[in-house]
Formats: C-alpha cells, sequence, structure tokens
C-alpha cells in the first residue's frame, strides 16, 4: 500500500488479516471430526439466530442490566448495540487503533473495550500493542485509558477495578491497576484467549487455543498458580476460544473449530450445549429482564452472527460484571 494511503483503510486491510489468518485456522480445524462428548443434560437444541453484523468478524460480547448486547469488530474496529433479539446492528463507536476486541465493564459502569489487534500480534509478546478504551454507553463517548499490553483478546474486571488481559498469539497475561498502571507481564499461559473471573476474583479462567488446547485458571494472589481444568489431548482441533461462567461457576466455552459450545462439569470432562456453528469466538449470558435477558446464553463470532443457545439457558447466570 502506498505510504500516503488513508490510516484508517490501511487499518481495516491490517486487521483483515489477522481475521483471515485466525478464520482460516479455525476453518481447517473444524474439518476435524465433533468430540464424543456427550450432550448436556436438557440441551441439544439448534442454536437461534438473534443478530447479524453483515461482513463484521465479531470479537467481543457482553449485555448491560437494561438486556442491551454489545459486541466489537475486529476488522473495522467497530463497537455494536443491539437493544433486543432480532433487532439491527447499530454502530455506536470506534476504537483508536487496529481491531477492536474483547469487552467488560468496569466498577463505575465504563464499557471497556480492548483494541490493537492486528498483524503486530503475530509476533507474540514483542510489540505489545494491545490496549483499553472505555466508553460511556449512555453518551456513547470514547476515549484511550492505557497501551502497552501484549493484547486484549480477553479481558475481565475486579470487583476493584483491576483489569486482566490475554494474547492468544502469545504467553503474556497482563494486568492493569485500577490508577491504569500496566503491568505487561503479571502472568504466563502461552495462548491464553478470553478470560473471566471466578467467584470473589480469587482465579481467573482462560481459554487455551493454539497452544495445549484446553481451559486453565491462575490464582490472581500468585500468577505462578496455574491449574489446568481440561486438557483436550489429542482434540488439539477443537479450537477454544471465549468463555464465561454458569450460576454454579462451570466454565461455558465457545469450542470455534469444533463449531461447539460446551460445559466443563467437572476437571478433565465436559459437555454439549450447542452445536453447528463453526468460527464461535466468544459466549456471554444475558442481564437484566428484558432484551438479551438473564438466564440466556448468547454466542458470537468470525461470521458476523450472534445465536442463542437454548441448551444453555441457566436461570441464575450474567454477563460478567464486577463483584
Amino acid at each position: 500500500m502506498h505510504p500516503g494511503a488513508n490510516p484508517r483503510r490501511r487499518r481495516l486491510v491490517v486487521a483483515a488479516s489477522v481475521v483471515a489468518l485466525s478464520a482460516g485456522l479455525l476453518t481447517a480445524v473444524s474439518a476435524a471430526p465433533a468430540s464424543a462428548a456427550p450432550i448436556c443434560a436438557g440441551a441439544g437444541q439448534a442454536p437461534r439466530l438473534v443478530g447479524t453484523v453483515p461482513g463484521a468478524a465479531l470479537k467481543g460480547l457482553t449485555v448491560d442490566a437494561g438486556g442491551r448486547l454489545y459486541t466489537t469488530d475486529l476488522v473495522s474496529g467497530r463497537v455494536f448495540r443491539l437493544s433486543a433479539p432480532g433487532a439491527p446492528a447499530v454502530p455506536i463507536a470506534h476504537v483508536p487503533d487496529g481491531g477492536a476486541d474483547a469487552l467488560a465493564w468496569a466498577p463505575d459502569g465504563a464499557l471497556l473495550v480492548g483494541y490493537g489487534s492486528d498483524p503486530r500480534v503475530f509476533v507474540g509478546d514483542a510489540l505489545r500493542p494491545g490496549g483499553i478504551a472505555r466508553m460511556n454507553v449512555g453518551n456513547l463517548s470514547i476515549r484511550p485509558w492505557v497501551r502497552g499490553l501484549s493484547a486484549a483478546d480477553g479481558i475481565d474486571v475486579g470487583a476493584n477495578g483491576t483489569v486482566y488481559a490475554t494474547n492468544d498469539f502469545g504467553n503474556l497475561i497482563g494486568r492493569v491497576h485500577p490508577g491504569g498502571a500496566v503491568q505487561s507481564a503479571w502472568g504466563t499461559v502461552p495462548s491464553a484467549n478470553g478470560a473471566v473471573l471466578g467467584r470473589d476474583d480469587h482465579w481467573l479462567y482462560v481459554s487455551r487455543t493454539w497452544v495445549n488446547p484446553g481451559v486453565s485458571r491462575i490464582s490472581t494472589a500468585d500468577p505462578r498458580v496455574v491449574q489446568s481444568l481440561l486438557d483436550l489431548g489429542a482434540n488439539t482441533m477443537a479450537g477454544p476460544a471465549g468463555l464465561t461462567l454458569d450460576s454454579r461457576g462451570r466454565p461455558v466455552v465457545a469450542f470455534g473449530g469444533a463449531g461447539q459450545i460446551v460445559r466443563i462439569t467437572s476437571p478433565g470432562r465436559y459437555c454439549v450445549l450447542g452445536s453447528g456453528i463453526t468460527s464461535s469466538i466468544v459466549v456471554s449470558y444475558g442481564r437484566g429482564t428484558r432484551g438479551f435477558s438473564v438466564g440466556h446464553l448468547y454466542r458470537a463470532g468470525f461470521d458476523g452472527c450472534i445465536y442463542e443457545i437454548p441448551g444453555g439457558f441457566d436461570r441464575g447466570a450474567a454477563a460478567a460484571i464486577p463483584g
């Protein structure tokens, strides 16, 4: 591209290349046979399409207290909002640099938006282009907050405002203190992708996508303490991506390659909540009593689609929020 080309166009091109590589890998792994894991009790229903963002590669997903769903496009760097299932996706913001990544809520109600996803992430932890912006969902203003993270593929926030961020093409897990100080090498888990804090913020749960696929949890008191909850072993083509926790604290994980949404039932065991949707990237429960409401499980992916997973319904489960 000519050096004088529009910077935004350059960002679109480089972000698209990230999607192309990731989607290509997921497409390749989706050719692998599906896992023989059982269907979860009460599950097995077909996923239900509840929203689309044509041409987008959806990466972040969360829901506010009013039942409105937010998602991000890795290609264009835009943040979208859907007011209810079936409603149009409305672009409401654009990240400062690179592709838009994970979403999480801050204790003060700000929506944290990860960004910086472009070919710089392919060199692992060397360049640390990841950033987080703060968005006011009331007036839709967005501003950069911190930079210097390896990436922001998965982010979650503790009750005291501490933020954790992952990089599925690297090894480092970053931590951001409430005042904005960045500790880019807080922890190490190769290819950590999605991120969600457990009850009382004692453990950070992460999926492992490309290296030793599975799911781990890391002690927030001592990141050297890492426990593996699921090792897929020979099933290296599953492609674990984003994850959340159900009302009993069990990880619910998108297997992008296998086209499944699964629940880990005990260490080393899981069952299938929904299937037939390859390129699944992220999952979240709803919130509130209307729209994308509490108890309902939603999935977004590189196909630009948002599905409800009926088999994942859990009356007490809600989108991750601090505390």
